[in-house]
């Protein structure tokens, strides 16, 4: 019987998204480069369902109807183009492969150009929710050809997540898009992390909260306007015990952040778009010097910090806390799609932003109770600028800036590092700053380098002949 879709990589992603399909009612066929990982597979969970196992790419691309879909759930970069090599001769126009890892959007974008060139239609997915989101409903978001994507659109709607009757996928746009939505989700996701962390470090140096305590706060907050899939699961990790050691698990677990890359990506095109991210780029560069442990435990022996402590309220700081990660995670949202809009704009792309607000409010990491005030906010105003003018959020920021200048205060008083929520408050306070010092630089440019400047009172470019000292 031939199948309806095929699916290359039997990692633990790749093996839930087999079984959501077929759940859903859908035939897949199955290979891995490793035989005796299908085998397992085919004995093993898929034992019994409408799933075909392949043990050679001539075999999986004869197990499909036609036009075939072929999805790959591999490590990005070379391994993808590898199995794009291997299957290639075996295509026909009309077929299509469909990369559901993450990959770079311009890899994604060369790879639609040259399948283009034999007629195969090429879409670069991206799928966020990690291992349950896979088995149960992620996120998902496809960039390619819209009439590739029509093909498999029945199936994506199946098994994505659900809000509200809603299915979490849409179709994001041509070539690279979808792997450009999903770049910026992640780097999203690493801004969020982040100011969760210095939240959680602020609580815990200041007030000495306990990982049962600081469980109790992040519950309570789940509950209210920062309730999400990231603060949910945060609560759940101040609860978790150490087998070993009968000690909170969190406590024991080196301070040592990796990376895959997604963030430094969203950082590194924002640079090249000229859109500033600075609490995306500020979570990249905490997990960088997280990574220097041995230089910081040296450090930490010579170089000295402030003595103080916190003197304060209790309840007013961990209040305080609460309004600068809610005002923090805003402008972290408020940067990724000013990101997208740049991006929509230059590699041409017409996202729809609600569209998109909309489909990560379930399944994906980001998930969170104010993307639909976000969908709102651009349904409003489609060519909405910035996210912080938008009332709700322009509302929701300026209300709380008192607490939030008073959380990065007292980090900076103390010397406990937030290099998050200071970047997030300092991205507020320069892009609601009518005149910033930019006019001094200028001068500098233009004195060293002759890089001629613009007036303030009438139009043209302009260098002055700086007198010499």
């Amino acid at each position: 019987m031939e199948q309806d879709i095929g699916l290359i990589g039997l990692a633990v992603m790749g093996q839930n998204l087999v079984l959501n399909m077929e759940d859903n009612g859908f035939g897949v066929a199955v290979y891995n480069r490793t035989g005796s990982k299908t085998k397992d597979f085919i004995e093993g969970p898929a034992a019994g369902k409408n799933i075909t196992a392949t043990y050679e790419i001539e075999g999986l691309v004869a197990a499909l109807k036609k036009p075939r879909a072929i999805m790959t759930m591999v490590k990005a970069g070379w391994p993808v183009d590898a199995f794009i090599d291997q299957l290639r001769p075996h295509l026909e126009p009309g077929d299509m492969i469909i990369d559901g890892g993450n990959s770079y959007f311009k890899d994604t974008e060369r790879r639609t150009e040259e399948l283009a060139e034999d007629g195969i239609n090429y879409l670069g997915v991206g799928v966020s929710g990690g291992e349950e989101g896979a088995r149960y409903g992620p996120s998902i978001m496809p960039g390619g050809q819209p009439e590739a994507y029509e093909r498999v659109a029945p199936i994506f709607e199946a098994i994505a997540a659900d809000v509200n009757g809603e299915p979490c996928v849409t179709y994001i746009g041509p070539r690279g898009a979808g792997h450009y939505v999903k770049m910026v989700h992640n780097g999203i996701e690493y801004g969020n992390m982040q100011l969760i962390a210095e939240s959680y470090d602020v609580l815990q140096r200041t007030l000495g909260l306990s990982a049962n305590e600081l469980h109790d706060v992040f519950s309570e907050w789940n509950e209210g306007v920062l309730s999400s899939y990231l603060m949910e699961i945060t609560a759940d990790i101040f609860a978790e015990i150490d087998d070993e050691t009968g000690k909170p698990l969190v406590d024991v677990i080196l301070d040592k952040a990796k990376q895959k890359g997604t963030g430094k990506w969203t950082s590194q095109d924002a640079f090249d778009l000229g859109v500033p991210v600075p609490t995306i780029t500020s979570a990249v560069e905490a997990r960088v010097i997280s990574g220097f442990k041995s230089e910081r435990e040296a450090a930490s022996e010579v170089l000295s910090g402030p003595d103080g402590t916190y003197s304060g309220d209790r309840e007013t700081l961990i209040e305080a806390v609460h309004d600068a990660l809610y005002a923090s995670t805003i402008c972290a949202f408020a940067q990724g799609m000013a990101a997208l809009r740049a991006a929509s704009a230059e590699y041409e792309y017409d996202l729809d932003y609600g569209e998109v607000a909309k489909i990560w409010r379930g399944g994906c990491i980001i998930r969170a109770r104010f993307l639909d005030d976000i969908r709102a906010a651009f349904a409003e105003d489609p060519d909405l600028s910035n996210l912080l003018v938008a009332p709700f959020f322009r509302e929701a920021v300026v209300g709380r800036q008192s607490a939030w200048r008073y959380v990065v205060q007292t980090a900076i008083g103390l010397g406990i590092p937030t290099p998050g929520m200071s970047s997030a408050l300092a991205y507020f306070d320069s892009y609601r700053t009518a005149r910033l010092p930019a006019n001094l630089i200028q001068a500098q440019r233009d004195y060293f380098g002759a890089h001629t400047y613009e007036r303030v009172d009438k139009e043209g470019t302009f260098h002055t002949e700086w007198t010499w000292t």
